[in-house]
């Protein structure tokens, strides 16, 4: 099939033709300049059609011509001498509209032009259009997941692995420029598993997810939750019209099995679409802690203890959603989406404990069998009423949606001590039910000729219920652990209003200024204890944006907004696990949150072929989350209890540089690359009672430098098979207790299309090295220790997937100077 040429090219080679024909003529100019504005939009659907080539010819004098390109919201302008004007307007894979007679006397404003599919073109396009993996935008970074091979098979935490920006450890903690205070969103709004995000992006598939938005730094029109910024995970739905879907299998070793659909149906007045999934996995990991104890009195070493675990772990999961849009008339849509999703996991896992005197001889083995099992339900119901007024942008959102999350985990332990030639018997039950719900309402008026005001509500409505029991076996009777049993009730009640609004002071500079005000009340129970604690606050966010385009291929911003972070789920829980009795964590009841103040410097500059964004960035963090390990006592036979934690500290200062780029050196090679660096410096002290009673006080103050890298690279082999590669460096760095070292992982993918272009087969390696783990030193007056965590390791698979009815890529995935110009680029979403 021959590959048309875009006319956006053909556009500017006119141009440069045209403009040195005008200057060899040297014909004089008129001196008297006005501004040509419009809005471009598709006529079947009324939404914005972005990147659409606008060329203006001069009637009376073919000399003078003129041009732009519809950004975001379909808005071109351009400059042109007055006179009467020739416009077309073109965009591959529509007809072609043409305009005749524009009298341009004095800034004009067109109007809104609506244009037609065009689907004998249309058919052509959509085989060989492809969209890059990452589209790159002043104010966030896009990631395509269709587009990534690497994930395929994988789940919602390997999609996040690797976003621009996005680091997953290999706990599951998600860190966003390297700091953990991120907000992850499901489609706009928390998700129903909020409680829990690293076990909800561990059971949402890969194939469920069409692409992930990362916002550094939010307007007030979203939550003010996020000290670093937001995640917004968009899931898939069909939209094609008439019955269309596909079907994705994967195999995979260790033991992965994966079957995906969606499916749609859209009519003139309906569009019915679903997804289902099932999937049955076995992976192994490992953790590791060689402790090192020492006489704080004198500094002499007293004994070592060396402990490994056999992170293995076996799951089996459905999820299905089903969604209906029913457009009652030509301006108003009503949505009904249902998704549920059903767990099941088992762990068995081995502690060996390796015992040794101060002069590091060894001693004697001790061995902690574990037998986990455990179960997650979760059912959500979301409504949304969309009405559009004849103004083009005018738009009324109203949003609820209810949800239910069960989980279940029990665990039976076997201790048995080689050296004191015994066994005991315990035994936990891990029960967590959170309802939560969700009131939204957001209305869009655009005014005058090119601002834009939003404001709108959000009230978040939260109760979870966490019940943990621990149980020993004594003289044939279980007895529960006071001290490490407790039931926590967690309630939540979040009201939020907000207003911005954004204009364009001339054609090159433009503003958004917002305001959110959020009253929170928490009440965070411990029932066995009795003991309450209700934290009750109001507070106003300010956001501002200042965005200036330098030409039509470079622009700056500046953006400063104040975001929030409160301690949720396990962070506030006193004990939910107990594998090790020597090595554990325990969440902080009582933790405040932590506010932030955030300025942004960004600047965005495209080639031909090349697109680099970069940013500087400024955070302050009031009341800091840090995580920290102290010895609080001994367990019965003496042996150090080492816990951890997280506190409040006073406060944080992080800057950073965070510069990604896409690169396309031959259109049979795509190149992805993100790096960031970034200085934190934390103040504060922190003093904390040991389980015998007595306190003691650390010191945190401290000033480290800190940088990872990300590169992925994308080339087509012939027989049009891509292979793709992407590699990751964490960069070691200091802690106030230590330091976490350097790590290096990378992952590697092949793919085919089969089929006339309807099937694509797919093979990938995660983690070729097996070497994606955490490592870390720490040294406490009391102990030295080397710690080690895998959650998973190296992982093959081979994907299917056949499509039906729907082709390879959408037509709005096309964009001028897409895959061959390095990506996307456009200004600030907010005009």
């Amino acid at each position: 099939m021959k590959k048309q040429m875009p006319s956006s090219v053909l556009l500017l080679l006119f141009v440069f033709f045209t403009a040195l024909t005008t200057a060899a003529q040297n014909r004089p100019q008129p001196t008297t300049t006005s501004t040509v504005t419009g809005t471009v939009i598709e006529a079947a659907t009324n939404t914005p059609l972005e990147y659409a080539s606008i060329y203006a010819q001069n009637e009376s004098n073919s000399n003078i011509i003129s041009g732009a390109m519809t950004d975001s919201k379909g808005y071109f302008s351009f400059d042109v001498p007055d006179g009467t004007y020739y416009i077309k307007i073109d965009f591959l894979g529509f007809k072609t509209l043409e305009l005749h007679h524009i009298t341009v006397q004095g800034n004009t404003n067109t109007g809104v032009h609506k244009v037609q599919d065009d689907s004998q073109l249309l058919e052509e396009v959509m085989v060989i259009a492809e969209r890059s993996t990452v589209d790159i935008k002043l104010d966030k970074k896009i990631y395509n997941v269709g587009q990534d091979m690497i994930v395929k098979g994988g789940t919602a935490a390997d999609v996040l692995d690797n976003v621009p920006s996005v680091v997953v450890d290999s706990e599951g903690t998600i860190s966003l420029r390297g700091n953990e205070n991120v907000k992850v969103l499901i489609d706009g709004k928390p998700t129903g598993l909020a409680n829990n995000i690293q076990e909800a992006m561990r059971i949402l598939p890969a194939e469920s997810i069409d692409r992930v938005e990362v916002i550094t730094n939010p307007s007030a029109r979203y939550e003010a939750e996020g000290g670093a910024g937001i995640i917004n995970i968009i899931l898939r739905k069909g939209k094609a019209q008439g019955i269309n879907g596909s079907v994705t299998g994967t195999i995979g070793d260790p033991r992965n099995y994966e079957l995906n659909t969606m499916f749609n149906v859209r009519g003139e007045n309906y569009n019915f679409f679903t997804s289902l999934g099932y999937r049955d996995s076995k992976s192994d990991g490992y953790n590791l802690n060689d402790n090192r104890y020492i006489d704080p009195t004198t500094g002499e070493p007293t004994q070592r203890i060396y402990e490994y675990k056999d992170n293995n772990r076996e799951r089996q999961g459905y999820n299905g959603s089903f969604g209906l849009e029913w457009y009652l008339t030509p301006s108003i849509t009503w949505t009904n989406t249902v998704t549920a999703r059903r767990n099941s996991g088992y762990n068995p896992n081995k502690v060996t404990y390796n015992y040794y005197d101060a002069a590091d001889t060894f001693l004697y083995n001790r061995y902690r069998n574990e037998n986990k099992d455990s179960e997650r339900n979760n059912l959500e119901y979301t409504t949304t009423f969309e009405k559009k007024f004849e103004k083009e942008g005018h738009v009324l959102t109203i949003e609820g949606s209810i949800a239910q999350d069960k989980d279940r985990e029990d665990a039976s332990i076997d201790d048995i001590n080689d050296f004191l030639n015994q066994t005991s018997f315990e035994r936990t039950f891990n029960k967590e039910k959170e309802k939560s719900g969700l009131a939204k309402l957001d209305y869009t008026l655009p005014i005058g000729e090119n601002g834009n005001f939003e404001a709108g509500y959000l009230g978040t409505f939260k109760s979870n219920t966490t019940d943990f029991n621990l149980q020993r076996l004594q003289n044939n009777s279980w007895n529960t652990d006071m001290r490490l049993s407790n039931i926590l009730e967690y309630k939540e009640t979040i009201n939020a209003l907000y207003a911005q609004y954004g204009d364009r002071i001339t054609p090159e500079l433009s503003f958004m200024v917002g305001l959110r005000w959020e009253d929170s009340n928490i009440d965070v129970n411990q029932l066995a204890t009795q003991n309450y604690n209700n934290k009750k606050y109001n507070d106003f966010f300010p956001s501002a944006f200042l965005n200036y385009e330098l030409n039509e291929s470079t622009s700056t911003s500046i953006s400063y907004s104040r975001r929030v972070n409160r301690p949720r789920g396990f962070f506030l829980n006193p004990f939910s696990n107990y594998t090790s009795n020597i090595n554990f964590f325990q969440g902080n009841p009582d933790l405040d949150p932590a506010k932030t103040h955030a300025i942004d410097l960004g600047f965005m500059k495209r080639w031909t072929g090349f697109t680099l964004n970069a940013s500087a960035y400024y955070n302050k963090t009031e009341d800091t989350f840090q995580f920290v390990r102290r010895i609080a006592g001994e367990t019965e036979d003496g042996t150090p209890i080492s816990i951890s934690s997280p506190i409040n500290l006073a406060t944080e200062h992080r800057y950073g540089l965070d510069i990604t780029l896409n690169y396309t050196p031959f259109k049979w090679w795509r190149l992805n690359g993100n790096f960031n660096f970034y200085r934190t410096e934390t103040r504060g002290d922190y003093t904390f009672t040991h389980l015998d009673g007595t306190l003691e006080t650390q010191n945190f103050d401290k000033n480290t430098y800190a940088w990872f890298t990300r590169v992925s690279s994308k080339i087509t082999l012939p027989y049009k098979i891509d292979w793709q590669l992407n590699g990751m460096y964490r960069a070691p760095y200091n802690t106030a207790q230590g330091k976490v070292l350097g790590n290096l992982s990378g992952n590697l993918a092949l793919s085919k299309d089969i089929l006339k272009d309807k099937g694509t087969i797919t093979f990938n390696i995660s983690d070729i090295f097996n070497s994606r783990k955490r490592e870390q030193d720490l040294v406490l007056p009391q102990t030295i220790s080397h710690s080690e965590m895998q959650w998973r390791g190296r992982q093959v698979n081979l994907s299917f997937t056949y499509r039906f009815n729907q082709p390879k890529m959408d037509k709005r995935n096309m964009k001028p100077g897409g895959p061959e110009a390095g990506g996307d680029m456009e200004g600030m979403e907010m005009l």
